[in-house]
């Protein structure tokens, strides 16, 4: 049975310039470093794997790999963005703190059942903090909010228009 998250892992740009966002800017201590040298194929390589903690003990995990290209490109919230939660009373603070450092920042807003505020890391991708509203539990509950319901009448109307 799955548990929780450990990690979820990111090529990025240069691990220094991700570790000060991560770590300086969002306060996500560096829980480790790994260094790689060798592919489990056995090929020769250079990468470095690290790990950012969460309060709850899952990770954001990066990979910086010399010898691997990789297109970064500024991501579209819909393609990929990482949400993390945090407190209300952080959200207005880490607003200012965005705007203040010069990084992409967008927000608040108000999604129902959570807000949020946005960045873009060093390496395109875009970055969340959202803060539960008032019956958020309740509106991510499946026994009353009717996802599966809507899942099938998205599913039924993609599949009635043409390609």
């Amino acid at each position: 049975m799955i548990r929780k998250l450990h990690h979820n892992a990111y090529r990025c740009r240069d691990s220094e310039e991700t570790r000060a966002f991560y770590e300086d800017f969002l306060g996500l201590p560096m829980v480790g470093a790994l260094e790689i040298s060798r592919s489990k194929t056995g090929r020769a390589t250079e990468v470095l794997h690290t790990f950012y903690r969460l309060d709850d003990g899952s990770h954001l995990a990066f990979f910086e790999v010399s010898d691997m290209p990789f297109d970064f490109k500024p991501q579209h919230d819909y393609d990929l963005h990482i949400a993390l939660e945090v407190d209300s009373p952080v959200l207005p603070d880490m607003l200012a703190k965005g705007k203040a450092s010069g990084i992409e920042t967008r927000g608040v807003s108000n999604h129902g059942f959570v807000d949020s505020i946005y960045f873009r890391d060093p390496n395109g991708y875009v970055i969340e903090l959202c803060a539960k509203r008032a019956g958020h539990d309740a509106q991510m509950d499946p026994a009353h909010n009717g996802a599966r319901e809507k899942l099938q009448r998205w599913t039924a109307a993609k599949a009635k228009s043409p390609a």
